[in-house]
Formats: structure tokens, C-alpha cells, sequence
């Protein structure tokens, strides 16, 4: 497992090892404010050797940012008190943690305000909340930014912006519910502008070493087979512009790693990132557990049992430098020790993955 030991290093930030906590939404922080259990919850996985803890998704300064209850917010002088605490903890036992910056677009379900999204439609395609106008952009981006000021300003190691899974960022990246006619639609280099936006403000308002992940995905929520690039002619054409506006990492999301992402590669979305934007990559999905649930579902990853498997495949694409660092979600749910278990070659001690975990922050 030494290539999971070494170091990576990213701007000002030195992660001491390749394991990374994937960001996962607990729905524990009332008020949106994270608390002292949430601070120890991710407390307990930096004193057990993950190298860098992305939080769960944490809503920008935007009123239609959020879709569900008790999920923390990024603003507000309550919020921003209880994340200084989780980053103290953190950093106290070792680990280095940036937060998940995010807004929930489309996927709202409240009317007032709406949902917000590139053209007034849901995931499905049907009607749903409202086309943004420029000045909602404006202001959404500005949202962001000044998220990312105040992680840094409190400390954080970094930020990663949410840009995956039907959220609002990756509905701009997906033709099929981006119709707009402007400068936002179009093209996949156009459909990343939204996106490249943000980036750019994100980079204005931090200092030049302070690292600025990105999340992507092909699937969406409840759209599985959904893709934003359909080849790596297209994949490419949306990447460039997002790094040339700043990010350092893209964050490729999933469901299973070992997949490839295009034919005649077997490169994962992961690997294709690295190679298209010569940005270093996280890769996730099922790493550890075996993956019994079905195509069409994955909530059902989280809700049924997951029997523990083997990592000498992820170990030899990493040493390929198909992908730089690997995020781990439900294995570590399971397991907050499984990277000290991990780094010290004892990984059959790590035990199966039980949705019971999820009643607490265990």
C-alpha cells in the first residue's frame, strides 16, 4: 500500500497520504449550523490517517440554494462559528479538511423561492422553477465567492465547488436541461461558462495557493445513464475552460471506479479528466466494498448491506497515475479507521458496510 502512503501536494496544501473522505450529505447540522458531534465525526476519521476530508455539501449565501433540512450552511455568523470548531478539531487530530461549497438548483422542491436552474426545468425535462436570469447569476456567483473567502479566512485547507449530480452548476454542463440561447448554452465550452464563472471569482477572492477542487459527474440523480460528455472530444472542450479559470483538483464522481468511461479506453472519468485537463484528479465509487445494488438505483448503495472487497485494482491504477488521490464514502461510514488500516496493510480487520450507520454520526 505505499503508493496510498505518499505525500500530494496541491498549492499551498501538503495532504500526507492519497486517501480522501468523500463529501456525503448527514442531514445532522439544525438551523444549518454543524455542531460539536459533527465536528467529532470528522475528527474521528483525520486522527485515523485520511489524508484530506471533504465536508458534506454546505449551502452558499443564495436563498434558493437549498433543497433539504438541516443540511449546514456556508454563511452566517452562527454556521461559520461551527465550522471554525470542526476545523479546529480536524486540524487538532492531524487532517486537513475543506469544505463543499453548494447549491442544490433544480432539484428544489420549495417555491418560495423557486427552484433556480439554465432554463426553468427539472432533471426529467418537465417545467420546474424558473430560467436564471443574468442578475441571478451575478449573484449566485458572487454567492460562491464569498464562501470561499470565509473557508479561508477561518483556515480551511481549501474549497471544492459542487458540480455534479443534477446540482446547479451541473445543470448548466448538461445539454439536456441547459436550452439557453446566451452565452451559457450551446456548446459544451459554453455550457461550462456558468461554471467557469464561478471558478474564476472563487480564484479572485482567495490567495493563489489556496486549492480549488471541482466535482463533476456524468450521472444525475435518478438519471443514471445521463452523460454531459458523450467522448473525449466533448469531455475536453468542457474541461478547458473550467481549468483555465483556476481549478487545481477535479473531483470525478462515480459509482464504481473500475468502469471505463469511453470505449476502446479503460480509463475511468477520472483518468480521462487528468489526461484531457492535465489537472490532478480524485476518483470515487464503491471503493472497498463489493457493489450488490442495482443499475438503476443508487440510493441503494446506502440503504442495503455492502460486504468488504479487495484494493489491489485501485492500488495499480493509482501507480499507473491514472488518478492522484481516492475518495471514499460508505467504506468510511463503515470504517473511520479504514485509512490508518489501510496504510498499515491490516485491511482484512475493516469490516462490511450496514446502513445502520446512518442513524448516527458515528
Amino acid at each position: 500500500m505505499a503508493s496510498l502512503g505518499e505525500p500530494f501536494i496541491v498549492g499551498d496544501l501538503m495532504v500526507p497520504n492519497r486517501i480522501v473522505m468523500a463529501p456525503m450529505t448527514r442531514t445532522a447540522s439544525p438551523g444549518g449550523v454543524p455542531g460539536p458531534d459533527v465536528a467529532e465525526y470528522y475528527a474521528r476519521r483525520a486522527a485515523n490517517m485520511v489524508g484530506l476530508i471533504i465536508t458534506e455539501g454546505t449551502y452558499v449565501n443564495r436563498a434558493a440554494a437549498g433543497a433539504y433540512e438541516n443540511v449546514p450552511h456556508f454563511h452566517g455568523e452562527r454556521a461559520l462559528a461551527g465550522w471554525a470548531h470542526v476545523l479546529r478539531r480536524v486540524h487538532e487530530a492531524g487532517g486537513r479538511i475543506i469544505p463543499q461549497l453548494w447549491h442544490t438548483g433544480v432539484v428544489r422542491t420549495a417555491t418560495d423561492p423557486p427552484a433556480e436552474g439554465p432554463s426553468g426545468l427539472g432533471l426529467d425535462g418537465a417545467p420546474a422553477g424558473k430560467a436564471m436570469t443574468q442578475q441571478d447569476i451575478d449573484e449566485t456567483v458572487a454567492a460562491f465567492a464569498e464562501a470561499a473567502a470565509a473557508a479561508e479566512r477561518l483556515g480551511f485547507d481549501g474549497v471544492e465547488l459542487h458540480g455534479a449530480h443534477g446540482y446547479l452548476i451541473d445543470s448548466f454542463l448538461w445539454k439536456s436541461i441547459n436550452r439557453r440561447a446566451d452565452h451559457y448554452g450551446g456548446d459544451p465550452a459554453s455550457r461550462a461558462r456558468f461554471g467557469a464563472d464561478i471558478v474564476r471569482a472563487v480564484r479572485a477572492a482567495v490567495s493563489p495557493g489556496f486549492p480549488v477542487f471541482f466535482r463533476l459527474s456524468q450521472w444525475k440523480l435518478n438519471a443514471y445513464e445521463a452523460r454531459i460528455a458523450e467522448n473525449p472530444d466533448e469531455l475536453a472542450q468542457m474541461l478547458s475552460p473550467l481549468a483555465d479559470a483556476g481549478v487545481d483538483v477535479f473531483h470525478a464522481s462515480t459509482r464504481r471506479y473500475w468502469l471505463p468511461e469511453f470505449d476502446g479506453s479503460a480509463l475511468n472519468l477520472a483518468g480521462w479528466v487528468r489526461k484531457l485537463s492535465g489537472k490532478a484528479t480524485v476518483t470515487v465509487g464503491s471503493i472497498g466494498l463489493d457493489n450488490q445494488y442495482g443499475e438503476g438505483e443508487f440510493t441503494q448503495g446506502f440503504t442495503r448491506q455492502a460486504g468488504v472487497t479487495g484494493i489491489d485494482e485501485l492500488v495499480a491504477r493509482l501507480e499507473r497515475d491514472e488518478f492522484d488521490l481516492v475518495a471514499l464514502g460508505r467504506t468510511l461510514l463503515a470504517n473511520p479507521d479504514w485509512a490508518a488500516l489501510a496504510l498499515r496493510g491490516e485491511l482484512a480487520r475493516s469490516v462490511p458496510y450496514d446502513p445502520a450507520v446512518l442513524t448516527t454520526l458515528a
